[in-house]
């Protein structure tokens, strides 16, 4: 694949939309939408910077999960606390932060910050950090009027149930998953 150029076509408050030209191995030139966190200036850009965190937070062998609503699929799914890199913010800094807004809670040990991957490679360039954590406190609703999150500690009995009944976004799935068959 080579690509030709990338063109803006929509710049959104939280998403921009771009049109990637590129030819595709036949040869022919073909275009391709994607969406991105970042201003991107060219394709050069692309990937280049992570955007957020995905937080595995927990306590006392139960996992953290979050019944959130999602506007992009118009339900309540269970979910990985989850925000985005502020201007100027570390990492850890993030993970303090968004742990806090959606839950209250706040971090007892930082177990592991994996390198950040990509999140939804067929639409977006969009990279998040994954990190594992420890958590202490009680929860309380820091969120904004725009979330709707109920945060709760699930016994690995219960998440195997949830996993048979409930929609969960895909990391929340695969770390609920690992969570009921691994031991610690």
């Amino acid at each position: 694949m080579k690509f030709i150029k990338l063109e803006k076509v929509k710049d959104g408050k939280y998403l921009k939309n771009y049109e990637i030209t590129y030819l595709n191995k036949a040869g022919k030139e073909k275009k391709y939408e994607m969406v991105s966190r970042k201003e991107l200036a060219d394709i050069t850009d692309i990937g280049k910077r992570a955007s957020g965190v995905s937080i595995v937070a927990f306590h006392e062998d139960k996992l953290l999960l979050l019944r959130e609503f999602r506007m992009s699929v118009n339900k309540t799914i269970f979910n990985l606390c989850a925000g985005m890199i502020e201007e100027g913010e570390s990492i850890e800094e993030c993970i303090s932060r968004e742990l806090y807004e959606e839950t209250g809670l706040s971090i007892s040990n930082i177990r592991a910050i994996l390198p950040p991957s990509y999140s939804a490679v067929g639409i977006s360039d969009m990279k998040t950090y994954i990190a594992i954590v420890d958590v202490e406190g009680d929860f309380s609703d820091h969120t904004s009027d725009n979330e709707m999150i109920q945060a709760r500690f699930y016994s690995r009995e219960e998440v195997a149930a949830l996993l048979q009944t409930e929609e969960f976004s895909s990391r929340s799935q695969i770390v609920s998953y690992f969570f009921i068959t691994m031991k610690e």
